[in-house]
């Protein structure tokens, strides 16, 4: 609470008269100290002077009374100010798809959405949308090499801000990888460190493979680091130096090769192949 304190000098105790000495205590809300003011400035400018004040009628037997005036003043009513909900309205807008006028085709499954939201948020999306390439006269755009689930929270973050969260196992983690790959495919930088971050907390392993796939493809520079210091605590140490060729051209072989074939990549061979170019 904020109160003012008008102190004056009274010709007697408690008639409240004004002499010319007159100032003004501001009590700060929350604060532990008191602003001494006169008529908006600090110090003793209009305080009486000594030898006036022994002169005066203020002094009586060597004492004078001060009076004080507290002044509390009402407390205004305040009103609460409720948190944004604009992700609410925007999640329910893609629920909707009221307005929407986009499709895309995804793993078998379609999507409606609003060209002007996913410009927005993504230069890829809007270079598709609208620059030289847009593809505006075809029915459905087809996005290939990611899943439904995978595009609809990439959606749901577009529109919301909000990521889903990952738990622990196998499925989870591998539910992160891909979403790292489509922020990073889609230009989401926001979305892509959220989850390079948790990623960084699930290596083990079975997933340090397809970790460090992610870090040659999408240049996870944090995700690289912490995959360097998981091999370097194994036992014996795998790789010492996170600049190692180990983690560039032995990985781009096997991952180009895995892709060249069709094939999913191994995540033994490359355990094996870095295992093996450690002791070279």
């Amino acid at each position: 609470m904020a109160t003012t304190t008008a102190t004056t000098l009274a010709a007697s105790a408690g008639d409240g008269s004004s002499p010319p000495s007159r100032s003004t205590v501001m009590t700060i809300a929350a604060q532990a100290y008191h602003v001494l003011k006169i008529n908006g400035a600090r110090g003793f400018k209009n305080f009486i002077r000594r030898d006036e004040l022994e002169r005066s009628e203020y002094l009586n037997d060597d004492y004078f009374a001060i009076a004080a005036h507290v002044i509390i003043p009402k407390e205004k009513p305040s009103v609460v100010v409720p948190p944004s909900n604009m992700h609410l309205h925007y999640g329910d807008l893609l629920v909707s798809k009221e307005g929407t006028d986009v499709k895309f085709l995804v793993g078998g499954e379609m999507f409606a959405a609003h060209r002007l939201v996913l410009a927005a948020r993504s230069l890829v999306f809007k270079a598709e949308l609208f620059g030289p390439t847009k593809k505006g006269t075809i029915d459905a755009i087809q996005i290939d090499n990611m899943k439904a689930r995978v595009f609809k929270a990439l959606l749901g973050f577009i529109y919301t801000d909000i990521w889903p969260e990952i738990g622990h196992g196998k499925d989870n983690v591998a539910m992160a990888q891909q979403l790292l790959a489509a922020a990073d495919r889609y230009g989401l930088q926001r979305l892509k460190f959220v989850y390079e971050d948790k990623l960084c907390n699930h290596i083990d392993t079975y997933s340090v493979s397809t970790m460090l796939v992610l870090v040659e493809k999408h240049h996870c520079c944090k995700l690289k680091e912490a995959c360097s210091t998981f091999l370097s605590s194994m036992s014996p140490p795998i790789v010492e130096d996170p600049n190692s060729s180990i983690f560039g051209s032995e990985l781009k072989k096997t991952v180009s090769s895995s892709e060249n074939h069709g094939s999913q990549i191994n995540r033994t061979d490359i355990r094996i192949q870095l295992w093996q170019n450690a002791d070279v």
